[in-house]
């Protein structure tokens, strides 16, 4: 699904638009269709899309300062302002999402995450890394796998969530 839920779409502009500026970094890993760029417009957005076609099916490149066509599990990255996961922790096993966030937390100020919940998905126009690997996500399963996140707006089936600061 290179498209986004349009769940508290809304809810997350407003958020990020009152807690960051336009000269604020932000990196927006899995970009897919640039759901985060045409949402905020912001000119300092980096993009990390792992499935390179959708780089230019959607004009990626356009819509965003830098591209970075890498799997996030391997790309080392410097300092951002917002990190945004959405709808990317689902396509990763447990440990590998547990270590990007880890990662995410000591190279930004903030994070956000966006999930969907016990949603079941395989290939997708022949996009591998579009398959589901924790598709028995929870509310009660986020806070456990994911302790560092704190819930910010969540109905039955999606939820965002923003790092917990100690």
């Amino acid at each position: 699904m290179a498209s986004s839920y349009t769940d508290y779409k809304n809810e997350i502009k407003e958020y990020i638009m009152r807690r960051y500026g336009t000269e604020d970094t932000i990196l927006d890993v899995g970009a897919g269709n640039g759901t985060y760029a045409r949402l905020l417009g912001y000119p300092n957005m980096d993009a990390v899309e792992v499935y390179g076609p959708n780089i230019e099916k959607y004009g990626l490149r356009e819509m965003y300062r830098n591209v970075y066509n890498v799997d996030i599990k391997d790309f080392h990255y410097g300092w951002y302002d917002l990190v945004i996961f959405g709808d990317v922790l689902e396509h990763l096993e447990v440990e590998e999402a547990q270590e990007v966030l880890r990662y995410a937390c000591q190279h930004s100020k903030n994070v956000i995450v966006a999930v969907p919940y016990e949603y079941k998905q395989g290939v997708e126009e022949g996009n591998v890394y579009e398959i589901h690997k924790q598709d028995d996500l929870t509310p009660l399963k986020m806070k456990e796998r994911y302790p560092a996140l704190k819930e910010l707006w969540r109905n039955d089936f999606y939820g965002y969530y923003v790092r917990v600061w100690n």
